[in-house]
């Protein structure tokens, strides 16, 4: 599990903080006692988690572009983190079809300036890049992809993920080469994580905030795709796996230094039509929802991760099926309805999972 021992001090530098990932792991982290330095653009949505928690008093927050290579670099070194986390992305895969060239350039270039910046940095020793469950060349298999199968993508978001994943791939093998560790020291790698879900998504086009958003305003909630079958899990789940593995890199980097995926059991991959009807039992108030007979882009039918090897080499596994997870999305919701203060909330719920 994740220690709080280790994380007491340690500088931390996130990518990608204002969003709802970056923003939970703030927290985390905050609570672990580490320093955080975040780089990012302004938060993506209205609201979103990182102002509604006031994470820029808790983290040295700069507001900037992964895009932009040489603020990063700057950044960096003048911050002297030992850990990167880099989840700095364009996250939608439908805004990829609208915006194919931006979605390379923040996924792509995105990653090349981040490891460019690890080169010029004297301090890293862990690099964790974030990528998705959607880089593997997707068959519509009925079983889980491991680590070692093919890189693909069909979509532009897809593919942008994949492409990171070869980018990480190349810079240790080129410039982090497990060969010359002892003199490099910088331990790289990338983990894909399965459907995030939890409270202060505010994302549009995701199926959780686009129904959190209709039940909250009395409306029916209009669905696309209700057969795809998508690993769901809550957001701390993948977090908990990040940090376990920085953990272990940063003792031992030769052992850990390659892709991992971080996805629920088996039990809770399942159809979008599943989920929000399970959401509506929970939500109550007369929830209901409706399926959208109309022309949408293309997105995968069936995807799932198998996750042995974190269990097996890291001891991480899934410890809220989706029942739980959905019962922790109503409440966090209906706690911020209530004008509750939330980052107590978050923080709770963070205990909660850790206990």
């Amino acid at each position: 599990m994740v220690k709080e021992t280790f994380w007491k001090g340690k500088n931390v530098f996130i990518t990608g903080h204002t969003g709802f990932k970056g923003a939970w792991l703030s927290l985390w982290l905050s609570a672990l006692g580490a320093k955080v330095t975040g780089y990012a653009l302004n938060p993506p949505t209205e609201p979103g988690l990182f102002e509604i928690c006031n994470v820029s008093k808790l983290v040295n927050s700069n507001i900037a572009d992964v895009r932009d290579s040489k603020q990063l670099i700057d950044v960096m070194c003048a911050e002297r983190p030992e850990i990167v986390i880099h989840m700095a992305a364009q996250p939608l895969v439908r805004a990829s079809y609208n915006n194919p060239v931006e979605t390379y350039g923040i996924n792509v270039m995105g990653t090349v300036n981040m490891f460019e910046a690890v080169r010029k940095s004297k301090t890293v020793r862990v690099v964790i890049n974030v990528t998705s469950d959607k880089c593997y060349e997707n068959k519509e298999w009925l079983w889980g992809y491991r680590e070692n199968e093919p890189m693909g993508g069909y979509d532009p978001y897809s593919n942008s993920k994949a492409c990171s994943e070869l980018i990480t791939a190349s810079y240790r093998n080129s410039f982090f080469n497990r060969n010359n560790y002892a003199a490099h020291g910088v331990a790289v790698a990338s983990v894909r994580a399965g459907n995030v879900i939890g409270g202060g998504d505010w994302a549009a086009d995701r199926l959780i905030p686009d129904c959190v958003s209709a039940f909250s305003k009395g409306e029916k909630i209009i669905i696309r795709n209700p057969k795809a079958v998508r690993p769901w899990q809550h957001v701390l789940e993948p977090l908990c796996g990040y940090l376990m593995l920085a953990h272990k890199m940063y003792d031992d980097g030769l052992s850990y230094a390659e892709g991992w995926n971080f996805g629920p059991d088996s039990d809770d991959a399942k159809p979008v039509e599943w989920v929000v009807r399970e959401l509506c039992e929970k939500w109550g108030n007369n929830a209901s929802y409706e399926l959208d007979k109309g022309e949408h882009p293309h997105e995968e039918g069936c995807l799932m991760l198998d996750c042995s090897k974190a269990k097996n080499r890291l001891g991480w596994y899934p410890r809220w099926n989706l029942e739980k997870t959905i019962d922790k999305v109503i409440e966090w919701t209906r706690a911020y309805k209530e004008n509750r203060e939330m980052t107590d909330v978050c923080l709770r719920q963070i205990q909660e999972y850790r206990n």
